[in-house]
């Protein structure tokens, strides 16, 4: 597998594509990682990635450990307790996204915007998610779970339960979709990208694999279960070392399916619901909102699909 593509190749290869004619067909699909930053424009391609900015800690004071189920006012399954998680600020800044993406979008265009975020990211990162965003003059943002978006992205079926690992630079997340909508999710602040070091490939493994385990037993019905059985979707930067799969091979009833190019897959996913929610009502002209509509995901809760 190759690692995460040069931003200066990513914008040679799409300089030459054609721009949108019509100003309702301009689209950008964000995903604001914690190590990484990407940015798809309709037309364009991916057009931005490069690393992130450090985030900062947005202030919570109980850290989420392995297998904490949710975040206050995140919308979770039945029976899943709701304690207190990690909401961690969005490296992209109202600067930043200026400066990336200023030269691919024309001053007169104001884009519908897709923020890709983990389940467990709070109200706080929305809002600063949002705040960044509008520097671009969007005339709607909305914003989509990158389990769902990396879902979209393995072109999975989402009429049944579905499982969705995302291993990052900073966290891990577990995430039970039914039909597309968030069922259950678990976060655990270990990822690739532990300042310690200590994350090794087994112990990240391990704690994928705990975190799965509390979600069947605390599952009531056979949805958590009937979603292992398909095989767990595996995706971030960590689906890109293979010793993790390899490790997750054992304690699983079914071996992991990697998402082809799993670094990207939120972004792309995105992608994908942002050309689906083009002519959708929630996409009109209005101040900068972060709703959920029927292609995205539910209304209400954390306003993430």
């Amino acid at each position: 597998m190759t690692g995460a593509p040069d931003p200066h190749t990513v914008e040679d290869r799409h300089r030459h594509r054609p721009w949108p004619r019509c100003p309702l067909c301009w689209g950008l699909a964000l995903d604001l990682g914690s190590a990484r930053t990407r940015a798809w424009i309709s037309g364009r391609g991916m057009v931005v990635d490069v690393p992130s900015a450090p985030r900062r800690d947005a202030g919570a004071t109980h850290p989420a450990g392995p297998g904490t189920p949710a975040s206050p006012g995140t919308c979770v399954g039945p029976g899943t307790r709701v304690g207190p998680g990690t909401s961690v600020g969005p490296p992209g800044s109202a600067g930043t996204l200026r400066q990336l993406l200023g030269p691919h979008l024309p001053r007169s265009t104001r884009p519908l915007v897709i923020v890709t975020a983990p389940v467990l990211d709070g109200i706080a990162h929305r809002t600063r998610a949002r705040a960044a965003v509008d520097v671009l003059r969007p005339r709607g943002v909305l914003t989509v779970s990158s389990a769902r978006s990396i879902a979209v992205a393995a072109d999975a079926d989402l009429a049944g339960p579905l499982l969705v690992v995302d291993i990052g630079a900073q966290f891990t997340e577990v995430v039970l979709l039914c039909e597309g909508a968030v069922a259950d999710a678990r976060r655990a602040t270990l990822g690739i990208g532990d300042p310690d070091g200590t994350a090794a490939p087994g112990q990240i493994a391990e704690t994928v694999s705990s975190m799965l385990t509390a979600m069947v037993r605390e599952d009531h019905t056979s949805l958590t279960v009937d979603a292992l059985l398909r095989g767990v979707l595996l995706a971030g930067g960590g689906a890109l070392r293979p010793e993790i799969p390899h490790h997750l091979t054992g304690p699983l009833p079914t071996p992991p399916r990697v998402v082809p190019s799993p670094h990207t897959a939120a972004v792309r996913g995105a992608a994908t619901l942002l050309r689906s929610a083009h002519t959708h009502p929630s996409s009109t002209p209005s101040p900068s909102l972060s709703v959920g509509c029927p292609r995205l995901g539910r209304p209400g809760g954390s306003g993430r699909g």
